[in-house]
Order: C-alpha cells, then sequence, then structure tokens
C-alpha cells in the first residue's frame, strides 16, 4: 500500500479510541518520548498513525512485538523531535507549522501547502507559549526556558508558514490525498494551528476529516474537510503535508 493509504488505514483502526489530552506533559522535570494507543490527543493521533504507517514499511512481515514497540517509538521520536533528537522541553516540535517545516526538511514529509492554489502567507508573531508561560507545567516550572523559547518563536514566526485560506478549500480538495495531514490554521494570536487531523477519501469520493476530536472525546472520521472547517470561527484554513513514501521491506 502507498504510505498516505497505510496512514488512512492505522488511522480508521483507532476510530473509537478516546481523546485524551497532555499525555506528552504529565512530567514537568524530565522529557521522554511517550507512546500510547489507548489515549490520543489531535496531534499524537496523526504521529502515531504515520509513525505506524513507516513502522510498517521498515519492518519484515511478522515481527516481534517488541521490535515492533522499538520501531514504533524510533519512528515516533523521530517526527517529534527536532532533528529526531531528544534533547529537553524544546526540543520537541511544539508548533504544528515547526512540526511540518522539521520533518520536510528531513523528507519525512512533503509540505505541499505551497503548490497549492491561492496559498498566502501568515504574516504574524507565533508566540502564544512564551506568552503564556502559566500554561505549560514544564515552563512554569523552568521559567529560564521562557526566554530561549521566545528567540526560537521569532524565528519560526520569520518563516510565515503558507495556508490554504477556507473559501478556497472547496477547489483543492481535489488535489489531496488520504494520509495527507492537514493543520487547521487559526486567526487566534500567537497560535498557527487549533486542530490537527489526516485527510481520508472514503467511498464516495468525499475527502473527510479523520481526527482525535476534543469535542466528541474519541478520534472520528468526521465531515468533509471544507465543511469541517466552518465549525469554528477563528479557523481560517489549513496547512497540508504529505508523507514521503518509503520502500517496502523486501520480502
Amino acid at each position: 500500500m502507498p504510505i498516505g493509504d497505510l496512514v488512512g488505514a492505522v488511522g480508521l483502526n483507532l476510530v473509537g479510541t478516546p481523546y485524551v489530552a497532555g499525555t506528552l506533559d504529565t512530567d514537568a522535570e524530565a522529557e521522554a518520548c511517550f507512546v500510547s494507543l489507548t489515549g490520543l490527543d489531535c496531534v499524537t493521533f496523526y504521529e502515531a498513525c504515520l509513525g505506524f504507517a513507516r513502522m510498517l514499511k521498515r519492518l519484515s512481515p511478522h515481527p516481534s512485538v517488541a521490535i515492533a514497540r522499538r520501531q514504533l517509538m524510533a519512528e515516533v521520536q523521530t517526527m517529534r523531535y527536532r532533528g529526531g533528537k531528544v534533547d529537553g522541553y524544546l526540543s520537541r516540535l511544539h508548533y504544528a507549522s515547526d512540526w511540518f517545516f522539521d520533518n520536510d526538511r528531513r523528507k519525512i514529509v512533503r509540505l505541499i501547502t505551497k503548490y497549492l492554489p491561492g496559498a498566502v502567507a501568515m504574516d504574524k508573531p507565533l508566540n502564544f507559549m512564551s506568552t503564556h508561560p502559566a500554561s505549560y507545567a514544564q515552563l512554569k516550572a523552568h521559567p529560564d526556558l521562557v526566554l530561549k523559547l521566545a528567540a526560537m518563536e521569532v524565528a519560526w514566526s520569520a518563516r510565515k508558514p503558507q495556508y490554504v485560506p477556507n473559501v478556497v478549500v472547496p477547489m483543492v480538495e481535489s488535489l489531496l490525498e488520504t494520509g495527507d495531514l492537514i493543520g487547521i490554521a487559526t486567526s487566534a494570536a500567537g497560535l498557527d494551528t487549533s486542530h490537527t487531523g489526516i485527510c481520508y477519501r472514503d467511498e464516495t469520493g468525499a475527502l473527510r476529516m479523520l481526527h482525535a476530536s476534543s469535542a466528541h472525546h474519541k478520534v472520528e472520521l468526521g465531515p468533509r474537510l471544507s465543511d469541517f472547517l466552518v465549525s469554528a470561527k477563528n479557523d481560517i484554513g489549513i496547512f497540508v503535508a504529505r508523507p514521503s513514501e518509503l520502500p517496502a521491506t523486501k520480502l
């Protein structure tokens, strides 16, 4: 199967999984890679789906559970942390646009937003985390990280990540594929995205939003992507990253 179809298939198998927020932030003192398939938020959902698909591409048929677990952990760590290395709280790719940028740079995904019709630049400061440190246990416990983070946010803002506005999305849906990763661009101050998910083209041809829903407390296959975008007043468009294909393991 193409990597995108695998991502979609893994996502469908996770439908109904409870929505659980904050699973990566239980320890304010130590940063460690953590993967769970029994409780997911919108980010850990797409990381789990892509990580599992990449694991399947890399492993020989019928690996042991222990080997599969180690490989899944390695895949998620590679995409979750800048350069794939865990080096404290700030090594985690907290902003979706930075996640897309870093994983595009390492060819794990291909950031295709700029190639889509109507794409525009997001021209605003991305500084929500450094201006709301009390909302993050790690920043609250370690105030020295805030100034370092603020400097990093300036660099991320300068990239002016591109997004496709809501009004254009119905016209670009035909160009998107199952397994494409979606970041919902937001007008909220300091933030690039309000939500994330995965594209899934159903048997009728409709392109739908497969995601971990905080509103419905579970992973679900939601409505058509363009219809989903009108559900929140601050949602202004989409970022899109396409998983890069890996060679299948030879039998």
